[in-house]
This record gives structure tokens, C-alpha cells and sequence, in this order.
């Protein structure tokens, strides 16, 4: 907040009588004398302002801490609501739909805004919630389906590689592209089934993924076919083999 000049230079001035203190008395802009009774309130304005200087503009690191809490908190609610979900295979349109909810406050307060520029992007992420029915599988009998998917991102190498755990032991890997700072193409290319047995991915596997959030713990992601994916930190040192 700018001060008015007599301020700078020493001579008070009332923001909202515009009179200036000289002496015993207060002294208007044209010179005429004022009675020193209006003192009192010049007080009350210098007192106002303080106040209002010190609420304005709090320090800094209150900001952050407070920002930061929030953060951690918006997390924190997100993990409790997808936990019984069973990384959303039994989610219902109810359930989807306050995830959903949640996750775009987690995204309104994303401390890395441009995450492809980041190595906080790289590394292998657990899959802890989809709304993607291809991945959840949900109608297949359990036994049958993924017990755990894995996703790591090298972005220097411009990489990208799923993986499944047991039963199949399935992967797939494929290429990059950045759209922007957020935003990549992919395009798969070839898929191991069983875990080594290749197989050349058909041209039309391919998609776009933005990556909404990411911090050391916690990336959120969406598709172009609009579905959500949410993934915890795994193993930051993972390197896609070439």
C-alpha cells in the first residue's frame, strides 16, 4: 500500500479527513487551522492502517505452511475415499463421482505446474485408482484379474511402460510425445505377454495423458477418453530398459 507523501516525509495525514498534524494544532491542505480535538481521530486511522498492513500482507512462510497443510490435507482425503475401492473396481457411479470431485481439489493446488519438465515425473508408480474399465477388468473373476499395475514414465528418454503383476505378468511399452508442459501422446508399441512373449501393438493403440498433479508421493493423471488415474510413488530410480 503506497503512502501518501506528507507520511514519507514525516507530517501525518488522515486518510480520511485529508488534515495534517503541525504542533498543538491540525492544519488542513489550504492552511486553515483545525481543532486539535480531531487528533484523537488520526489516532484511530494510524491504528486501522497497522492493523490492516499486518493482515494484508502476512509473512511468507505463514503462505506456505498454509498451503502446504492444506495440500496434505486434500491428499489425505482423497487416499481415505479410494482405500475400500479396490482401486475403483467396486466403485459405484456415486463412489466415481466423489472421487472425481476430490481429485480436482487435489489438482487446484498442484505445487509442479509443469510436471513434464520435472524429474518428479520419472520413476515407477503404483496404480492405486482408475476409473479406466479396461484396467479394472471388473468383470472378470478375481483370480483372473491384475493384482497390482505399475506405470513408469521416463521423460528424458521419452518412454512409458505398464506393467501387470500376477496372474499374467503382462506389459507393454511405447513412446512420448510432448503436447505441452502437461500433456503427452502416446503411441504403445509392443507388448510382452506373459511377461516376455513380444507382440507388435496395432497401430490404432495410441491416446493422450495429462498429468494433472505430481509431487514426491502422488501423481494424478487423466486420458483422452476421460478417465482418471491416480498413482503413489513406487520407485523413483526405475529406468524403462531400452
Amino acid at each position: 500500500m503506497a503512502l501518501p507523501s506528507c507520511l514519507k516525509t514525516g507530517v501525518p495525514m488522515s486518510p480520511t479527513t485529508g488534515f495534517s498534524i503541525s504542533g498543538s494544532l491540525l492544519k488542513s491542505d489550504s492552511g486553515f487551522a483545525v481543532p486539535t480535538k480531531l487528533q484523537s481521530i488520526r489516532k484511530v486511522d494510524r491504528e486501522r492502517l497497522r492493523i490492516q498492513a499486518v493482515f494484508s500482507f502476512p509473512p511468507a512462510f505463514l503462505t506456505r505452511n498454509g498451503r502446504a497443510e492444506k495440500q496434505k490435507q486434500l491428499k489425505q482425503d482423497l487416499l481415505e475415499a479410494i482405500e475400500p475401492l479396490e482401486r475403483g473396481a467396486t466403485a459405484s457411479a456415486d463412489d466415481q463421482l466423489r472421487i472425481d470431485q476430490l481429485a480436482r481439489k487435489v489438482e487446484a493446488v498442484n505445487p509442479t505446474k509443469e510436471p513434464l519438465k520435472s524429474d518428479l515425473v520419472n520413476g515407477k508408480w503404483e496404480l492405486i485408482y482408475t476409473t479406466s474399465a479396461s484396467i479394472l477388468q471388473a468383470k472378470k473373476p478375481k483370480f483372473l484379474r491384475s493384482t497390482v499395475n505399475y506405470q513408469s514414465i521416463n521423460v528424458d528418454t521419452l518412454k512409458v511402460q505398464n506393467m501387470e503383476t500376477w496372474p499374467f505378468f503382462n506389459s507393454v511399452t511405447g513412446d512420448i510425445k510432448p503436447l505441452n508442459s502437461k500433456k503427452v501422446a502416446v503411441k504403445l508399441q509392443v507388448f510382452k505377454i506373459l511377461g516376455f512373449i513380444p507382440v507388435k501393438a496395432p497401430d490404432s493403440a495410441r491416446g493422450e495423458l495429462e498429468i494433472t498433479y505430481v509431487d514426491e508421493e502422488l501423481r494424478l493423471s487423466r486420458g483422452d477418453k476421460g478417465n482418471l488415474f491416480i498413482l503413489k510413488m513406487f520407485d523413483p530410480t526405475y529406468r524403462i530398459p531400452l
